[in-house]
């Protein structure tokens, strides 16, 4: 028996000559299962029952969330569009297809390009439970976008922290704000899933489309930089932002996958990318029977394996601290590859006595062996104004000393010395 193939081509008139045929020569390939739609493909890939795909462009709410699930389950995966239908060709390459042809390309090549597809699956990359916590992100099997589609450098900035309101979105908007004050394009992301409020922060629409829509458009295949810059506010000539979810219980629409997608056609528009991350990175999906569900924290964890650099925001109190100690475990534990920067917010000498930078300093090296953390001072009349006026610190505060410290670290994020930024304003 050759490679056990699965076809899901729906509504091609070239579908039944194609798989006799598949079946007929000896092409070392065996059509195990013919899909009538995308539900009957996904059931028997988890199935186990074969090893490739054979799928065309007009398979009804293919997205890029099933791709990902095909890979997962061990599926390799090939595309067919019809002859010249380049939009066709270019969604299946958008939706992560990585060997995609013609239906005129002949059995032969067609049945190559299935055995190739999945010689480049091996089992040590890819194959696994689909309960397992990271199966809905990018695996190293997963396809990625072709040459011909080039994805840019900018560098990603995750900022992420423990619960208990240590001022994440604070630094996340002032430090994108910064970053373009410095002349760096930057694009502001709210993926917070359990409730962004960067709009709110920048006094922007809550309903605009955001996060939300370019995710949606990521899953179908159609995102492309022209379409995630017309989706962003133009907040400053060099800052973009994508406002989050307007209501936390639509956090399913903000898949791994998908998600992971804006952050690449993000690269490409902008050098900064800093992202305003939820708390929680539970791994959430072993708590329930259902593992091809949605996974809340999923997007989370998607985020910071993706980000460049992940700033973990800490309070300066010694329960902050404690809460600190405790995320940076978890973290370690669901990616051991990631390390953090931390820093520590809302530095005041009131809670911790003697040198607040050497006690705080000493303690989160001794208990989570974090060196060199990052101190932001406490300067609760410059963000109260911030909030107040729905503007940033550079707005309401140039000269307060929390700004001073967000603009050195955007600074050194960047690797532009903050003192020669130039600063611009805000377009309204």
């Amino acid at each position: 028996m050759g490679l056990p193939v699965l076809t899901a081509v729906t509504g091609a008139t070239w579908e039944a000559d194609l798989v006799g045929e598949l079946d007929r020569a000896d092409h070392g390939v065996t059509v195990v299962r013919r899909c009538v739609d995308l539900a009957e493909l996904l059931a028997a890939a988890a199935a186990g029952t074969a090893r490739a795909a054979l799928l065309s462009a007009e398979l009804r709410r293919l997205d890029r969330d099933a791709v990902t699930r095909l890979s997962a389950a061990g599926i390799a995966v090939v595309g067919l569009f019809d002859p010249g239908d380049e939009v066709a060709e270019n969604r299946l390459r958008e939706l992560g297809v990585g060997q995609v042809l013609s239906a005129d390309a002949g059995a032969d090549l067609i049945a190559a390009a299935l055995r190739a597809a999945a010689d480049g699956l091996s089992e040590a990359s890819v194959r696994f439970d689909l309960g397992d916590p990271g199966a809905a992100r990018p695996r190293l099997g997963t396809p990625s976008p072709p040459p011909a589609q080039p994805v840019g450098r900018g560098r990603i900035i995750a900022v992420w922290g423990p619960t208990g309101a240590p001022g994440r979105t604070t630094v996340a908007v002032n430090l994108a704000d910064e970053a373009g004050r410095l002349g760096i394009s930057t694009m502001l992301i709210d993926a917070d899933v359990y409730g962004g409020v960067v709009a709110q922060y920048l006094g922007l629409l809550d309903e605009s489309p955001g996060v939300a829509a370019a995710t949606r458009s990521a899953s179908a295949g159609t995102l492309d930089a022209a379409a995630l810059a017309r989706i962003a506010w133009a907040v400053t000539p060099n800052l973009r932002v994508l406002t989050g979810l307007s209501r936390a219980d639509r956090w399913p629409e903000l898949r791994p996958s998908s998600l992971t997608s804006v952050l690449e056609r993000s690269r490409a528009l902008a050098e900064m990318v800093v992202l305003d991350c939820g708390f929680c990175i539970e791994q959430d999906e072993e708590l329930s029977y259902d593992t091809a569900a949605p996974r809340r924290n999923g997007a989370t964890l998607a985020l910071l394996a993706a980000a460049d650099v992940v700033l973990c925001v800490s309070g300066a109190d010694p329960v902050a601290l404690q809460r600190t100690v405790r995320a940076l475990a978890e973290l370690r534990e669901a990616l051991p590859d990631v390390t953090p920067r931390v820093v520590v917010n809302r530095t005041r000498s009131v809670v911790v006595p003697g040198d607040i930078h050497r006690e705080i300093a000493g303690a989160l090296d001794r208990f989570a062996g974090v060196r060199d953390p990052v101190f932001l001072p406490q300067d609760a009349k410059a963000t109260d104004a911030a909030l107040a006026a729905g503007r940033t610190l550079a707005e309401v505060a140039s000269g307060s000393s929390l700004r001073a410290a967000l603009r050195d670290l955007a600074g050194s994020l960047a690797g532009v010395p903050a003192t020669t930024g130039q600063r611009t304003h805000r377009q309204r």
